[in-house]
């Protein structure tokens, strides 16, 4: 017991002389003044904070990622942030041989004791009043990440469809007691069409927007028939960068992305670039591979989301950060414009990842000052920037 007192002690001595409580830096402060700037009403609340990534990729032998523990929502509850999004990789809770590929049959093959555990996550999360966006990032028939061999296509097969509803109605009714402020349901990650599935730089499209309509339709009337007042929130079209406005006028959000320009939010990311040398050098403000980008460049870039606000739609960026790689001044100017600009507009936000690569926990940035936090490397400018918005 007195080595746990102690280490509250030391975390609340490190809070108060860093400036990382919610106190400290006074959220409310630059925020409200910014929401003052917006008359437009969005329909979904403000959620700041992370993506978890325990369920992210499709191997179950996979541990890279680590496991999210009550330490680490903690610490999110305590420097004032409210949401995580959990993307999805359904192969994690179906049963399949990983030696041959997945079929059909398998994808329905639900795994009882994984998806236990998934409820499990979903509730400590919510134990620190921490509302959870439980996202498909791989769908049966679609992921906008190669790797791994689907069966048949989320966009065209009539079975692929049919087993993305099932999933959906399967985990619709095993959260239907739960509140909207504890989860919603974030259908795809990123969809768009790809000419080959298992090929990461074949070409990519949106999708006819009326066929996502379809989609969604189907998803709402299986959801709602367990909890009619479930959040339900639609990626943006073409990788969740742009609006669906087929979808205006459904009881469904939808979530952007703050990945603009690439350039700066996957600087030599390997699965972007097929050759990271041939990445340009990034600034910010600043003229990149001939093209200049600035704040007034961001608000262009969002505008269309501006508009979906005004038609009714709630708004909410699902995803948005850095690639380790981006110099990290060039990083933090370009993130306090993207930051400003959603604030303005009321439009909360999810970090790709807590600890990782994107991350304010053991990012691998060559150049920041870290601070230790119980062993992880804290990039506590990130952290402040986070917290400032």
């Amino acid at each position: 017991m007195k080595i746990q007192l102690n280490l509250i002690m030391e975390r609340r001595t490190f809070l108060k002389n860093t400036g990382l409580t919610v106190g400290a830096i006074g959220l409310a402060g630059p925020s409200s003044k910014l929401f003052a700037q917006s008359k437009i009403e969005n329909k979904l609340p403000r959620w700041r904070g992370f993506n978890l990534l325990d369920y992210f990729s499709p191997d179950k032998n996979d541990t890279s990622r680590g496991k999210t523990t009550d330490e680490d929502l903690k610490w999110m509850a305590d420097w004032g942030f409210d949401f995580v999004r959990i993307p999805m990789a359904y192969p994690r809770y179906v049963k399949f041989d990983p030696s041959k590929k997945i079929t059909p049959e398998d994808v329905l093959n639900f795994d009882d004791k994984v998806m236990d555990d998934v409820e499990a996550l979903v509730d400590r999360a919510n134990k620190y009043n921490i509302h959870v966006s439980f996202d498909l990032h791989r769908a049966p028939g679609f992921c906008i990440n190669a790797g791994f061999h689907e069966p048949y296509n989320l966009w065209e097969d009539q079975a692929a469809k049919d087993a993305f509803y099932a999933h959906w109605e399967m985990w619709a009714k095993r959260f239907a007691s739960r509140t909207r402020d504890q989860i919603s349901f974030d259908l795809v990650n990123e969809p768009c069409t790809r000419e080959d599935m298992n090929d990461q730089f074949s070409k990519r499209g949106p999708i006819p927007g009326e066929l996502y309509r379809e989609v969604v339709v189907n998803c709402l009337e299986r959801i709602h028939n367990y909890n009619p007042d479930r959040l339900v929130v639609a990626d943006g079209n073409n990788g969740g960068g742009e609006v669906i406005p087929e979808l205006f006028g459904l009881n469904v959000g939808q979530s952007c992305r703050g990945y603009f320009p690439h350039y700066i939010s996957h600087y030599r990311a390997p699965w972007v670039f097929e050759n990271p040398d041939d990445a340009p050098e990034v600034v910010w403000p600043g003229t990149i591979d001939g093209k200049y980008f600035d704040r007034k460049s961001l608000e262009t870039f969002y505008r269309p989301w501006i508009e979906a606000l005004r038609n009714g739609v709630g708004v909410h960026c699902g995803e948005f950060g850095c690639w380790q790689e981006t110099p990290h001044e060039v990083f933090l100017a370009w993130f306090e414009d993207v930051l400003s600009v959603l604030t303005e507009h009321n439009i909360g936000w999810g970090l790709w990842e807590f600890k990782g690569t994107f991350d304010i926990l053991n990012s691998g940035r060559k150049d920041v000052e870290y601070e230790d936090w119980y062993g992880y490397k804290l990039d506590t400018k990130l952290l402040k920037l986070l917290q400032k918005y």
